[in-house]
């Protein structure tokens, strides 16, 4: 069960666009002043984002300890609150996907801010010992996932068996029958929610890291004139408006 949760890690694959749930990738953004004002946005809409995050897996952390409890004087919990417990771990598995989401998608970015700016590039591999914030958010992807499945394996789990939504219902109705089945849930879940806030602090980190590291680059005088080439080139490309009615005669004449 507890598992319902997990490998939902697969539908990050979705998500390679804006972090906070749009759907434009940055690649697709052709426009190098509309990519640099959008990735300072997205940038705070994803410390706000993880905030919530980090807040939603506590309250379950909290939640499924409070589970765990009443399942100790009970012999299986009732169906009300079994139902509750469930909606808890499909929220931890949302959790867990948006962190991905949000990793794989800042990691893009990176990706692409370093192709369109030389000076980011160069800037980045000074401030950050030679490393890229992509590989960066790579590593923190992996650890989770190995965190994850390490916590599954213990549990007699594995994330083959919660590859689907269909899978994972069909998984949790299995563990409901028993005590010993929803306390197994429970434990994992809670253990999984536990990971996911000390994860997700990480996550944080990473991204306050890249937040400074943009901010300098954003301030750099390197920066000011790769933009302002960018506008020029924008202004020049730019297709003059059709002109009609009376101003078309007055040209004809």
């Amino acid at each position: 069960m507890a598992s319902v949760i997990f490998w939902a890690l697969s539908t990050h694959s979705g998500s390679a666009g804006i972090a906070v749930g749009g759907a434009t990738e940055w690649t697709q953004i052709l426009n190098n002043l509309q990519l640099v004002e959008l990735a300072g946005t997205n940038m705070e809409q994803v410390a706000q984002n993880l905030e919530q995050i980090s807040h939603q897996a506590t309250q379950i952390e909290n939640q499924l300890d409070q589970y765990k409890v009443m399942l100790q004087n009970l012999e299986r919990l009732p169906e009300n609150i079994w139902g509750n417990a469930v909606g808890d771990l499909n929220l931890l598995q949302r959790i867990v996907a948006q962190g991905e989401g949000i990793a794989f998608s800042l990691g893009g970015l990176d990706d692409v801010l370093a192709q369109r700016f030389p000076s980011y590039a160069s800037l980045e591999t000074g401030l950050n010992h030679g490393h890229d914030f992509s590989g960066e958010y790579a590593s923190w992807s992996q650890a989770n996932r190995d965190t994850i499945a390490g916590t599954l394996a213990s549990a007699g789990l594995t994330a083959q068996q919660f590859e689907s939504e269909s899978q994972t219902l069909s998984q949790l109705h299995a563990q409901s029958a028993s005590a010993s089945g929803q306390m197994q849930a429970l434990q994992t879940g809670h253990a999984i929610a536990s990971q996911q806030v000390a994860q997700i602090q990480k996550l944080r980190a990473l991204i306050a890291q890249q937040t400074v590291m943009m901010g300098t680059w954003y301030q750099s005088e390197q920066t000011q004139s790769d933009l302002a080439q960018a506008r020029r080139n924008q202004f020049f490309s730019a297709t003059l408006p059709a002109l009609e009615g009376r101003q078309m005669q007055i040209l004809g004449r």
